[in-house]
């Protein structure tokens, strides 16, 4: 009988076969990370017909088959990430999502990208409790309790719950630049929008009682890139926060990703993954920073001021989105996309191996590429790094990131060990 958590890849029968070199749900201890499904018809293999509900509703079909494909019920979903093509179908999109979740909303991030595979209109994932762990042959009681929490102090908007914690994770609904006292967006630049964004999610953390350094994980999507500099600056006045955190020069990993469009016609909207120390019943309460998280940078990949290349906490590891950089020149490979994407990886690998652990314990991978007509040429090159396909996968096309790259790649990793004091 083992004694730590293993992953645990899975593709369930009766959902899609994966697109790409990927497995439909990947657990470690209590979380499930589950693949970006599309709306393709499992028995075809090709994209439903109809309109957006059609393809709302073929995906949350698919969902909910991978859910109950590894025993589970939709009740488990913790957070729910959509991706459309067009802002404009987000209302569509909602009414089906509506009717999976009937007595719970689980937290939500909803944003439009410039495209998504297969032409798809819509792509939804999910982070799923899983309550039972996943020690081998030793199941858990899978008696932990999902605690959903909202505050008036931040907005509350329809279908998602503003927080959801899990074990020793919270996930947050991502934050839009809306005023909770009018409901409206917030006048002013970016500048404005992502101080009220990361205002909110302040309140959020408030509300559970928890500093915002406690944050493990940040998401910025940007309607356009150019405003990065302004957004920076902002965000350099939230983190660190905490006296402790200003010490160790504590940054969360960050993911930065152009948006073709955001709810409400915001420029900004953030998403945030929180430790939470103390957990949920029936584990015992320990001190609020009982576990420690532990952040790291390696000189073998690139280095950026604003995020740490992976903090740790508990049973996972989340890694800052890489580059096609060379960390020996600080500048973006020479090549084409199978030499960026392979540049990524190679970063990723380097900061994976700084902690002692290797590729095989990555459950969850995101990739963003500027022209989907290249995943072929990435996928090739991916295949040599997680040649069983291990990882869980989300991949959306994008308009543009950073220096001008062709791909973008963060990843989220299992983390067996935890983090003190329950390091074994």
């Amino acid at each position: 009988m083992g004694a730590y958590n293993a992953v645990l890849a899975r593709n369930p029968q009766n959902a899609p076969k994966p697109i790409g070199p990927c497995s439909q749900t990947v657990a470690f201890s209590h979380y499930n990370n589950i693949s970006a499904q599309l709306p393709i018809n499992p028995a075809t293999g090709e994209l439903v017909t109809g309109g957006i509900t059609e393809q709302a509703t073929q995906v949350l079909t698919n969902l909910k088959a991978v859910v109950e494909g590894i025993d589970h019920v939709m009740d488990d979903v913790v957070r729910l990430s959509v991706f459309l093509t067009d802002i404009a179908d987000a209302e569509a999109v909602d009414a089906v999502i509506a009717g999976h979740f009937t007595d719970y909303a689980p937290t939500r991030t909803t944003v439009a990208v410039a495209a998504l595979p297969l032409g798809a209109a819509v792509q939804v994932d999910a982070l799923l409790s899983h309550g039972e762990g996943t020690i081998p042959d030793a199941p858990q009681a899978g008696d932990l309790v999902k605690v959903a929490h909202n505050t008036d102090a931040a907005p509350r908007l329809p279908g998602s719950t503003q927080t959801v914690a899990f074990s020793h994770y919270n996930n947050l609904s991502a934050q839009l630049p809306i005023d909770p006292a009018t409901g409206a967006i917030v006048d002013g630049d970016a500048a404005e929008q992502a101080r009220q964004c990361l205002a909110n999610v302040k309140a959020v953390l408030t509300g559970i009682d928890v500093p915002i350094d406690d944050i493990v994980r940040i998401t910025i999507f940007l309607t356009d890139l150019a405003d990065l500099d302004a957004v920076n600056t902002i965000y350099s006045t939230f983190f660190p926060d905490t006296g402790i955190a200003r010490t160790a020069g504590y940054m969360p990993a960050r993911t930065v990703v152009e948006a073709a469009g955001l709810p409400l016609g915001a420029r900004v909207q953030i998403e945030a993954v929180v430790s939470h120390g103390d957990g949920t019943p029936p584990q015992e309460v320990e001190d609020r920073h009982g576990l420690v998280i532990w952040a790291k940078n390696t000189d073998a990949a690139p280095r950026d001021r604003l995020s740490t290349q992976t903090v740790a906490f508990s049973h996972y590891n989340h890694l800052s989105a890489q580059l096609p950089i060379d960390a020996a020149t600080g500048k973006i490979v020479d090549g084409d996309v199978a030499a960026q994407a392979r540049q990524c990886l190679t970063n990723i690998r380097a900061i994976i191996e700084s902690i002692d652990h290797a590729l095989e314990d990555v459950v969850k991978v995101n990739l963003f590429l500027t022209d989907l007509g290249d995943l072929d040429a990435v996928d090739a090159v991916y295949g040599e790094f997680f040649p069983d396909g291990t990882p869980a996968r989300r991949t959306v096309g994008v308009s543009a990131l950073p220096g001008g790259a062709r791909i973008q790649i963060d990843a989220v990793l299992a983390n067996a060990e935890g983090t003190p004091p329950d390091a074994s």
